[in-house]
């Protein structure tokens, strides 16, 4: 008989459109899986291509405003993963951020968590969230803090439910050890190279596409730019667009949210990508430079394996400049240096190195790692 696949993720909604839920849709492109989330919005979705998918959902489903983000439910969201009835299943996908991990499975089942990130807001982003929050501070704020404490036990806890993790990066890698003390095969992502533009000549601007929430450091981005005075487009919506826009001097362009088809344009024609977020990854750095544009990013995170410096690297196969800290000093030297550098980088180098994460390279070696961990199962028979 036929194996039967569960994948299961954190939610599916129209505004969850990140490197997690591309990971998502590759893997069902190749193996045939029931799909299982908190809650599904997709489905309904006449523009997704979940349209008119089965999915399995948890009772989060039918709590007011969870559409726009189940976040503000987290107490209820452990509870809620683990009342996924998976028993019909021999193998269990998760493809986990936050609690997709934690779903119960049985002896016989075999459950491989590609792990895009430990719980942020309960590990490496504890202190942004209570000072972002406004349930941070005082008796509400002791509250926060002791869910946040018991959270992370439950983490922890559940990396055990794991028979094998997949780590999107080395960086991710690492965290992996340091929350749960688990290895992880690193796998990256993937990245559609072929469905970007290639543009050779650059116009006179610099770009940034991002949430615009806090960690992203946007704010930083344009207070350096304010004091370059460069002309900078920013790309995006989030909880700080209106601090964004108060700050931004007029030589920045805040274009909010826009369609694919714009957001490749502009990363095509810009003079260079600009990023100052410490990602796991950083799927929108690895899209610059399949558009054949340099990168300027915090030198931390997955960047530092998907940019190559070119003050570091053999000649014509630098791709970007790295900044040591987040901070404005720091990202105004890294433009100039950037600027002193600009004739020596290569646009068509920059795309064939973004190959090394296409669709194909993930799908590859994501199910060769399936098959050899089924293959290493004991035998039911």
């Amino acid at each position: 008989m036929p194996l039967k696949y569960a994948l299961v993720h954190e939610w599916l909604t129209p505004k969850a459109t990140g490197g997690s839920e591309l990971v998502v849709r590759e893997i069902l492109n190749h193996i045939d899986a029931d799909l299982y989330a908190l809650i599904d919005f997709e489905s309904n979705n006449a523009e997704s291509y979940l349209y008119k998918r089965r999915i399995g959902t948890t009772f989060v489903q039918h709590f007011p405003f969870a559409r726009n983000g189940v976040q503000k439910y987290l107490p209820f969201l452990p509870l809620a993963i683990e009342q996924l009835d998976l028993r019909e299943y021999d193998i269990i996908l998760s493809s986990s951020h936050a609690v997709a991990k934690g779903i119960l499975t049985t002896p016989d089942q075999l459950h491989i968590c590609y792990c895009h990130s430990p719980m942020r807001y309960a590990w490496d982003l504890t202190f942004d969230y209570l000072k972002a929050s406004k349930l941070g501070n005082g008796l509400p704020g002791l509250a926060t803090r002791y869910l946040l404490h018991r959270l992370r036990f439950w983490d922890v806890l559940t990396a055990n439910r794991v028979d094998y993790f997949l780590a999107n990066s080395e960086h991710t890698a690492r965290r992996i050890w340091r929350c749960y003390r688990r290895e992880a095969k690193v796998i990256y992502p993937p990245v559609n190279i072929e469905g970007l533009p290639f543009f050779s000549q650059k116009e006179d601007f610099y770009l940034i596409v991002s949430r615009l929430v806090s960690y992203k450091q946007v704010s930083l981005i344009v207070k350096a730019f304010n004091q370059l005075q460069r002309p900078l487009v920013v790309i995006g919506t989030g909880p700080e667009m209106k601090k964004i826009q108060e700050i931004a001097d007029s030589h920045i362009q805040i274009l909010g949210w826009q369609p694919d088809d714009v957001v490749k344009k502009y990363m095509a024609s810009a003079k260079a990508f600009v990023y100052a977020a410490c990602e796991d990854f950083g799927i929108a750095l690895v899209e610059a430079q399949a558009c054949g544009t340099p990168v300027i990013a915090y030198g931390a995170g997955g960047a530092l394996e998907t940019v190559r410096d070119i003050r570091t690297s053999e000649v014509g196969t630098g791709t970007g400049i790295f900044f040591q800290n987040q901070t404005e000093t720091d990202l105004v030297e890294a433009v100039q240096t950037f600027e002193a550098y600009e004739g020596k980088f290569n646009p068509e180098y920059a795309r064939s190195h973004a190959a090394q994460f296409s669709p194909e390279t993930f799908a590859e070696r994501y199910l060769d790692f399936i098959n050899t961990c089924n293959e290493k199962r004991p035998s039911l028979g």
